[in-house]
């Protein structure tokens, strides 16, 4: 990680910080090969997950946006949530037996197969 850092200090221009803390560089120089788009990339503040990449940063990322501070049009689109799968948080249906507090009883008419 301290080498991506080091080349990050050495060749990226910061652009901006997302809401998650998340930083956004860019390619400084392009003596090179000026003819082709400067590379973007993302440094994650705690664990690296994509899904932590706001809207407005992604599509800047990956070239749709020309400025990362573009708000979405529209008022009702709701903030952005990272991914929770995997996590405390998570959503679980009420019949994952997870969420369940008690077991399941088997049916009292049935009586298990025992060998003779």
């Amino acid at each position: 990680m301290m080498i991506i850092r080091i080349l990050t200090a050495l060749k990226g221009r910061f652009v901006g910080k997302d809401e998650y803390g998340n930083k956004y560089f860019e390619e400084k120089f392009l003596f090179i090969k000026p003819l082709r788009r400067p590379r973007r990339w993302v440094l994650y503040a705690g664990d690296v997950e994509a899904s932590k990449v706001p809207a407005e940063w992604y599509g800047w990322l990956h070239y749709t946006l020309e400025s990362p501070l573009q708000k979405l049009p529209y008022s009702w689109i709701k903030p952005h949530q990272p991914n929770k799968t995997g996590t405390q948080e998570a959503y679980l249906p009420p019949s994952h037996p997870i969420k369940r507090k008690a077991a399941v009883k088997a049916d009292k008419g049935y009586e298990h197969w025992q060998p003779s």
